[in-house]
């Protein structure tokens, strides 16, 4: 086995350099490729070892971490194997984050430089400004021949399996994102996971082109997806983001074979109207999380091919998935404890549940290395909360799921006080922060709301300060102020004026007594949609 990615990317670059690696689909009116691109193993690792001779000629190695600011661009990759050829870890940055937000990023991180498509380099120069240490920020459109040098290298040594390959920001309850440190073995034994988990899963060496819509930024394209790829000389296909009208002539276009998807998908696929794109395509899987049990089988019939529920975390690495026939696509079924893989139910009191009850999932690895081998190492500067996840040896993960007779795991809930939003998790205490700065809120909780679409949505209740109207106008003041400084995705898609909120003794808000059981907060006569409102600025 190799010791970091970049040994993997090399070993099937030599064995295979005409195999494509990268590719991305036309997109007409992007800035970048807009006709498309398509790298091979060789054309890709030309690339590499010309961005490690530039980081290497500047002092960058073992230890230091630089944040890429590089959307969903085949060029992502040629810094990433760079840097990590040469031990650094890299702090992937959300593109839709705002300034508060890659200010806390990049000063919990203490990243040694930020390398940034070209039309966001002034919005990080002016966090730099900001940082309490200095923060080098360079045009990755715009390479400079001398890069700005680092102090001294954290780590002596060469880089191996233990060595932090990037640091993923996740959120959780506490209002701001737990960075995940993430090391090489993470990364190659996710990646091996994911390619040998059999069953419906089965992937020919050499030969599968993955579609996967999903950002950079997050585990499922950057590591599990990508990794496999490498490690199975296979291409990667980063389409900019998902669009529903694009998907198929994406697909087609691209020579596709497995897809990748979140619940939003198949909903906004199905709403398309028929095309010959959607049945000339060579697809055999799809592999993801969240259809809706009501449109899984209609998905498969018209489109013709299984998707495969899975389920997995930024902290686990691994994931499970219900890959053997008869797959149970009526339920929210998403595999089978398998591997070494290891599951359980427990009730509050971490008790094991019985079958068939609704409980939390925790999980480990059952080998003789340790309940943690291949998981996360840690959250950066937080070892309570690492220890706290990982109490009684088993990883909490915060899922309410049921596991049946059979052993089969269908997920039924988050318990974190997490909103799912087309496959972003949003802590809703971030966004209750930056409502309650507003001078005009005297009080909010923020909660999940249904939605068709997008799973889950964010909805606001606020109480206003005494004299201020609680009108539409004030909405808007308010998703205005969120849209400013946060993520366009966080902010809320409803917001609902209430006189007060119901509060504990020591004044925390009680969420589940806003409602009564069973109400769907949006038919409240009084809730003001702002859906139309949250778009990418």
């Amino acid at each position: 086995m190799p010791d970091t990615v970049f040994q993997a990317f090399a070993a099937t670059a030599g064995a295979h350099p005409d195999h494509a690696f990268l590719c991305a689909p036309p997109a007409p009116g992007r800035a970048y490729h807009p006709d498309g691109v398509e790298f091979t193993y060789g054309q890709a690792r030309d690339e590499v070892l010309r961005h490690r001779e530039s980081y290497a000629a500047a002092g960058y190695g073992h230890g230091h971490r630089v944040a890429l600011l590089l959307e969903n661009r085949p060029e992502f990759f040629f810094h990433y194997l760079a840097l990590n050829a040469l031990g650094c870890g890299i702090v992937p940055i959300n593109p839709d984050y705002r300034h508060d937000e890659m200010l806390y990023q990049m000063d919990h991180s203490e990243a040694d430089l930020a390398v940034v498509v070209a039309a966001r380099v002034a919005d990080l120069e002016r966090v730099a400004l900001e940082r309490s240490r200095p923060l080098p920020v360079v045009s990755a459109d715009a390479f400079p021949a001398a890069l700005p040098a680092p102090g001294p290298a954290p780590r002596a040594g060469a880089a191996g399996l233990d060595t932090e390959c990037s640091l993923l920001y996740t959120s959780g309850t506490t209002g701001r994102p737990k960075g995940c440190i993430l090391t090489n073995f993470y990364y190659l034994n996710a990646g091996a996971w994911y390619g040998g988990m059999g069953g419906t899963l089965v992937f020919e060496r050499g030969r599968e082109r993955f579609y996967n819509p999903l950002p950079l930024f997050h585990m499922n394209c950057q590591a599990v997806t990508a990794t496999c790829v490498i490690l199975g000389a296979h291409c990667l296909i980063l389409p900019e983001r998902f669009s529903p009208t694009r998907w198929w002539p994406d697909v087609v276009a691209t020579r596709a074979t497995v897809v990748h998807y979140l619940g939003v998908v198949p909903p906004l696929l199905l709403n398309q109207p028929p095309s010959d794109a959607e049945r000339r395509h060579r697809v055999k899987l799809g592999f993801g999380a969240g259809v809706e049990p009501s449109l899984h089988e209609p998905f498969e019939k018209r489109f013709g091919f299984p998707l495969v529920e899975c389920w997995g975390m930024t902290e686990t690495g691994r994931v499970y998935g219900d890959r053997f026939e008869p797959r149970q696509i009526r339920t929210r079924a998403f595999g089978t404890p398998f591997g070494g893989f290891e599951a359980k139910v427990v009730d509050d009191a971490d008790r094991e549940a019985p079958r068939g009850t609704e409980g939390e999932l925790l999980v480990r690895w059952g080998g003789p290395e340790g309940p943690r081998h291949g998981f996360f190492a840690g959250y950066l500067k937080n070892r309570e909360a690492t220890e706290e996840a990982w109490r009684g040896g088993w990883f909490h993960t915060g899922d309410c799921v049921r596991q049946m007779a059979d052993g089969m795991l269908v997920f039924v809930d988050r318990k974190k006080n997490i909103i799912r939003r087309s496959g972003e998790n949003i802590a809703a205490a971030e966004v209750e922060a930056a409502l309650q700065a507003h001078d005009a809120v005297a009080q909010v909780a923020v909660l999940a709301v249904p939605d068709e679409i997008r799973e889950e949505e964010v909805m606001a209740c606020v109480v206003p300060m005494q004299g201020v109207t609680p009108d539409h106008a004030l909405a808007d003041r308010l998703m205005e102020w969120c849209l400013g400084r946060l993520a366009y995705f966080k902010a809320p898609g409803w917001i609902l004026f209430v006189p007060s909120l119901p509060t504990t003794g020591t004044q925390k808000v009680q969420k589940t007594q806003i409602f009564p059981k069973g109400e769907d907060p949006r038919a409240r006569p009084d809730a003001l949609d702002l859906r139309e409102r949250k778009r990418r600025r």
